[in-house]
């Protein structure tokens, strides 16, 4: 067998390293971005002549941003098989866009978003007694401008997510709730202090609507994340076109694709055509097109 045999196709074409590339230059960008982020979130001080609890709190952070991160998992990954677990306008807009839902299905499930939003944020407000403090605003001197394309970055890591572990059908898809969640954490961390992270036009509505307070910078909560949804969607569907699949065909086997030679009794490469173990099938890569489980909606 020659050497060149075991190596993909698409791998000696130029498309399987522009694919490569791109995804190492998203993927570091996106690494880097919330780990430096985090970082600066953490270790920022107030500017001179400002009061010192305008400083970020990094025990307050971690809460919040445990407290959004595990909600998610834990709800996505109990409604995934029902609805998909979307929980979020941006998300669906996403997911309309890829094709992963149809736009009925879309445009109902983002009203049914926006009122559990509002219903949450009622339950909580009548429930606690300490008051009503879950408000996304702008914090630390940031800017409207620096608070939308922040709400951008965060969002389009947290769609990005969920098109390649959820929408993407894959050997993980299963526990694709847990890294969305995980998402979700790390991007409070780097969000919550500088515009309430709230990457979900559905989570900064309905807390407004229940206390009648509007910000007048309200806006970047809608466009923000829907910029970040439709970015995501967009790179999504571009790697998708040049058919990422093939640049690691054997990341989603069960088995390798090339099998190793059984050891005959002689002691020799056993070149019989005997059935494998248990007459297994060949195995199926598990990599989808765009479709989760709410995807599959007939409406």
């Amino acid at each position: 067998m020659l050497e060149n045999d075991l190596v993909p196709t698409c791998c000696a074409l130029t498309s399987c390293n522009v694919i490569a590339v791109l995804s190492e230059f998203a993927g570091t960008f996106m690494f880097l971005l919330f780990a430096f982020g985090g970082t600066n979130t953490v270790n920022s001080a107030p500017l001179e002549g400002r009061p010192e609890n305008l400083a970020a709190n990094p025990s307050k952070l971690v809460f919040i941003s445990l407290c959004f991160g595990m909600s998610l998992a834990v709800n996505a990954w109990t409604f995934f098989r029902i609805s998909g677990g979307l929980f979020n306008p941006a998300v669906s807009i996403g997911m309309m866009v890829v094709g992963a839902i149809t736009y009925v299905r879309g445009i109902l499930i983002i009203i049914a978003q926006i009122l559990g939003a509002i219903a949450a944020s009622a339950i909580v407000y009548a429930l606690q007694p300490d008051g009503f403090n879950v408000l996304t605003r702008l914090g630390g001197s940031t800017t409207v401008v620096q608070g939308l394309f922040m709400e951008m970055f965060l969002t389009m890591q947290l769609v990005f997510t969920i098109f390649m572990l959820a929408a993407e059908k894959h050997r993980g898809t299963f526990i694709a709730p847990i890294g969305i969640g995980l998402s979700l954490f790390i991007a409070e961390l780097m969000g919550v202090y500088y515009t309430g992270g709230s990457l979900n036009p559905a989570r900064s509505f309905g807390p407004c609507v229940v206390t009648g307070n509007f910000d007048g910078y309200h806006w970047i909560y809608w466009v923000g994340p829907i910029l970040g949804a439709l970015v995501a969607s967009g790179f999504y569907v571009l790697i998708k076109m040049l058919e990422y699949e093939t640049v690691n065909p054997e990341q989603d086997y069960d088995t390798p694709t090339k099998k190793t030679p059984l050891v005959s009794s002689r002691g020799g490469p056993d070149t019989s055509e005997g059935p494998r173990p248990h007459d297994a099938p060949e195995p199926e890569p598990y990599a989808g097109g765009p479709e989760l489980e709410a995807g599959r909606s007939r409406a």
